[in-house]
């Protein structure tokens, strides 16, 4: 090590009225301790609070998954019956192609009806 002093440290200028806090600290808040959160009025917001993270309505969480349920049911028979509307269609069989379109359009209202059946859920 060298044997140079160390430079002077910077003046200190107060800024807190109560005489125990102003002393020269290197932190970024100084006045702010770890345990004055809860009396500090500068800390208004801690954290999202109790219960943060939890469900706060489960029926209308069971509601909605059954919601989901049946939509993506109707969706998978949907893709099932594009897959065979498609292959009648293309082997002529232009009665059940028809048929099969008529089940997309009504499953189709059938997954609309469950969207509108309650617009405060959206």
């Amino acid at each position: 090590m060298s044997d140079t002093p160390l430079p002077p440290r910077p003046e200190y200028h107060p800024g807190s009225a109560e005489p125990r806090l102003n002393r020269p600290v290197q932190e970024r808040y100084p006045q702010i301790r770890s345990t004055s959160g809860y009396g500090d009025p500068r800390i208004r917001h801690t954290g999202p609070g109790p219960g943060a993270g939890t469900e706060q309505e489960p029926e209308r969480s069971s509601k909605l998954n059954a919601r989901l349920a049946l939509a993506l049911t109707v969706v998978i028979g949907q893709l099932w019956a594009l897959t065979v509307t498609v292959n009648e269609w293309m082997k002529g069989n232009t009665g059940t192609a028809w048929w099969g379109a008529g089940f997309l359009i009504l499953s189709f209202f059938a997954v609309l009806g469950l969207w509108l059946l309650d617009p405060k859920d959206r």
